[in-house]
């Protein structure tokens, strides 16, 4: 296993110096380019709250709890900041910012906005998206920059990128995961696919509980699947179950693991013939199955 948290823009960012600082303040500026679409350090000191933000009301309970798990997992999304000449003004993340300072942070990691930079972002972001050393949870990101400060509709980004949009759409709802869980992906621990599993879940109480349950007993995708399964339908799977040989559950475990596809062993009643299942989502776990076959 990798590190257990992985430290936000690894390979992805920048340290803010003092020459951007001062001399980057538009698109058209040299230099911008380094700066645009990517993560950079700043200093808690030079950020400054947005003074139109509608939101006033902060709950000082919650911003404390988010504080403790930036304190232990560091902050999972950065915020987003406009360049206001040495300065930075908060478009997004005012939460993660007054948590960050009572966690005694010196910095955070931040996407910044400059001047007419719209077109140079999408540019800078959708090239982001083909690099091949992202994280599933930066991919997710990036998609959500996309959507959120570029404009674009799912279908739009769909084109864009030349991703399948149930491809988008899943990849963006691992960032609903909780931070802990979220880090889980980033360090691999667990895939992506683990993390769609534990969305299937509806409470966060069920979604650690399957994510624990994940890396104690290295369950592979189908299985974290089947497991989501069971507590979501707890009864019905006890009853299902408990209808099945115990000979059988092994079996239909060795092949699971084998083929890593769910099987489904089906007897008669006297148990003396029956026929195996095995569920495959495309072409390619088609082909999986059939190599072990062959």
């Amino acid at each position: 296993m990798r590190d257990k948290t992985r430290a936000m823009g690894r390979g992805l960012g920048a340290i803010l110096n003092a020459e951007s600082k001062t001399n980057i303040n538009s698109a058209s500026d040299e230099g911008a380019k380094t700066l645009v679409g990517n993560i950079v350090e700043v200093a808690i000191e030079d950020i400054y709250p947005n003074p139109n933000q509608p939101r006033t009301y902060f709950d000082e309970k919650a911003l404390s709890d988010l504080a403790e798990s930036i304190k232990s997992l560091g902050i999972i999304q950065p915020v987003t900041l406009r360049k206001d000449g040495a300065k930075f003004e908060i478009i997004s993340g005012e939460r993660r910012y007054r948590a960050s300072k009572i966690a005694g942070l010196k910095s955070i990691p931040a996407y910044i906005r400059l001047v007419n930079d719209q077109e140079l972002l999408e540019m800078a972001l959708v090239e982001n998206i083909q690099r091949e050393d992202l994280d599933p949870i930066e991919v997710a990101l990036t998609y959500q920059r996309l959507l959120d400060e570029v404009g674009m509709t799912q279908e739009n980004l769909s084109q864009r990128v030349g991703k399948e949009r149930s491809t988008i759409t899943n990849s963006v709802r691992l960032l609903k995961l909780s931070p802990g869980i979220q880090n889980g992906i980033r360090s691999g621990q667990i895939s992506a696919g683990h993390g769609r599993a534990i969305m299937g879940l509806d409470s966060d109480e069920k979604r650690q509980l399957l994510f624990d349950k994940i890396i104690e007993l290295q369950l592979n995708v189908r299985q974290a699947e089947q497991l989501a399964g069971q507590m979501k339908n707890p009864q019905e799977k006890v009853i299902k179950q408990s209808l099945i040989p115990n000979h059988v559950k092994k079996a239909q475990k060795n092949l699971s693991d084998i083929l890593n596809v769910n099987v489904e062993i089906k007897t008669s009643a006297n148990g003396k013939k029956g026929k195996i299942v095995l569920d495959f989502k495309n072409e390619e776990e088609l082909e999986s199955i059939l190599a072990h076959i062959r």
